[in-house]
């Protein structure tokens, strides 16, 4: 009878162990050759011009068990990308994202809501030339796996939100170059 006891207690903290382990949060680092911010708008109604950003770097925390999460993520805005030098300049000039004064676009969550097990949106402040607003990102995917290269646990996610130009003072040809702007975010991220 003892050893029966002494193997269920045994027994039981072990499965408490793994609880907890699962349960735990994970840091993920966002992989920046994996990553990319992209902005789309419309052009006088001609067509949706689509840009993106080549750097990116930050940090996603998350706890599937528990429902929770973190999101930090940092743009280099002079990575802008429209496929034309003398067009990022352009944007990168003071009636758009003015690089000078804010080389950074930032985006830190607020909460994180889940359907299951699946973040679902993000809440959070985007800071933009140097303007903070609240945003909230929409998740149209989410997977975790461990990565079949790096064999390290990895996540990776697609979301989106829209925002309006004149929030972040860049409203120059607005409402001809649509004030409302379309943010997403393909991001990777391997854990640390």
């Amino acid at each position: 009878m003892k050893q029966t006891t002494i193997a269920t207690f045994v027994a039981l903290g072990l499965s408490t162990l793994a609880a907890n382990a699962l349960a735990a949060p994970e840091t993920f680092a966002i992989d920046p050759g994996h990553t990319l911010p992209r902005f789309e708008y419309s052009h006088f109604g001609y067509s949706t011009q689509v840009h993106r950003f080549d750097k990116t770097s930050g940090r996603i925390t998350i706890d599937r068990a528990a429902k929770t999460g973190s999101v930090d993520v940092t743009i280099d805005a002079k990575s802008v990308n429209t496929g034309f030098a003398l067009f990022n300049q352009h944007i990168q000039g003071e009636d758009f994202l003015a690089t000078e004064a804010h080389p950074t676009i930032t985006f830190k969550s607020t909460a994180v809501r889940f359907e299951g097990d699946r973040p679902v949106a993000v809440e959070g402040n985007l800071t933009l030339k140097g303007v903070t607003r609240p945003v909230t990102l929409t998740v149209t995917s989410f997977h975790a796996m461990p990565h079949p290269i790096l064999k390290k646990d990895a996540i990776g996610a697609n979301a989106f939100a829209k925002v309006k130009r004149t929030d972040f003072n860049m409203g120059k040809y607005a409402p001809n170059v649509s004030d409302e702007v379309t943010i997403a975010l393909s991001v990777e991220a391997v854990k640390e």
